[in-house]
């Protein structure tokens, strides 16, 4: 029985180096080691032999399974490079054709393009561009910013509270970003917090549930309300043209004081006066004021060495008044036929 196994794996590898085609070679390796196999039927008188000699004849056999295993293998390695080789050679690929595909290319939000401008525009005055979590304690979201809990101004703000995290909720603006930046950073600080802000709204076509802003913090030593136009009347100039003026009007905020609301001519009749500016000649387009001193305090700087304004941008809106969109809905729609249209 021996020199039987010895010849099945002498005749196995014999075949074996003849053999180039894959199918060819799975027919071989079944004709030596399959259920009717050449090996299996060397082995049919096993069960005749004395237990020792039993045990030799079966390490035999793993031995000549084992070698007609890894030479298929071998083989069959062989085989697939052979056939590359050859279709490779049949073929020709110029390197330098451009890729030519039919799927369309994306491209950036209307969103993400406005607030990038903006970014550049920022950066260009020495600020930085600062982030912070969206979703916010209670303490940094309103507490901080001059909005104690039994503040009226609470109500101004539709807020989500996130369900089993007490004092947790959805951050309703950028504003607290202003603690945090001054906390991290300290003074002097030029700092811009463009980001999402979540609110409990009753959507419609001015309304949404997810919108998008961009805040602005200047804090150091001597700043006044100078500054502060001075830097809104560049931002409407790189938005709506040279010839934009800024208008200033008396609002309350309670995280700053005084608070104006803010106000751009309007880019469409000049001032003149038309439908999209409800005949005013004005478009609202921020909010903002000096820091109060609570919210300075809050931010671990001394209001009575430094003080500082914020403002702060609904960047949906002037992508809004910047393409004549008139459903806020759009924007989070993912209808790529208002998208590719930007």
């Amino acid at each position: 029985m021996k020199e039987q196994l010895q010849h099945v794996k002498k005749d196995f590898l014999h075949l074996v180096a003849k053999v180039t085609d894959r199918d060819a070679l799975e027919q071989l390796k079944t004709e030596f080691l399959g259920r009717r196999g050449k090996l299996n039927a060397a082995m049919k008188d096993m069960a005749s032999l004395a237990q020792e000699e039993r045990k030799l004849v079966g390490a035999m056999v793993n031995e000549v399974k084992e070698a007609i295993e890894t030479a298929y293998a071998e083989a069959i390695e062989m085989a697939s490079k052979a056939s590359l080789a050859s279709k490779a050679s049949g073929e020709w690929i110029d390197v330098t054709q451009p890729e030519m595909t039919s799927h369309p290319k994306g491209h950036l939000h209307p969103i993400t393009q406005v607030r990038e401008d903006l970014e550049d525009l920022f950066t260009s005055m020495g600020f930085i561009v600062a982030d912070g979590p969206q979703m916010e304690s209670d303490f940094f979201n309103f507490t901080a910013l001059n909005i104690p809990p039994t503040h009226p101004a609470r109500d101004m703000q539709d807020t989500f509270y996130v369900k089993g995290h007490e004092g947790v909720v959805m951050r309703t603006h950028t504003s607290p970003v202003q603690i945090r930046g001054m906390r991290e950073y300290g003074v002097p600080l030029r700092m811009i917090v463009p980001g999402r802000c979540f609110r409990n709204e009753a959507t419609d076509v001015r309304h949404e549930h997810t919108l998008h802003q961009i805040e602005g913090v200047v804090v150091d030593r001597g700043i006044s309300f100078a500054h502060l136009k001075g830097v809104l009347e560049a931002v409407g100039k790189h938005l709506y043209g040279q010839e934009t003026k800024i208008r200033l009007r008396p609002k309350f905020y309670p995280f700053v004081e005084p608070g104006v609301n803010g106000e751009v001519t309007c880019y469409l009749c000049k001032g003149d006066g038309c439908r999209l500016c409800k005949k005013s000649g004005w478009l609202e387009v921020f909010g903002a004021g000096m820091i109060h001193p609570n919210v300075l305090r809050e931010g671990g700087v001394d209001p009575q060495t430094h003080s500082g304004f914020a403002f702060g941008f609904g960047l949906m809106r002037l992508v809004m008044l910047k393409y004549g969109i008139d459903d806020i809905r759009l924007f989070e729609s993912g209808d790529l036929r208002f998208l590719n249209q930007f």
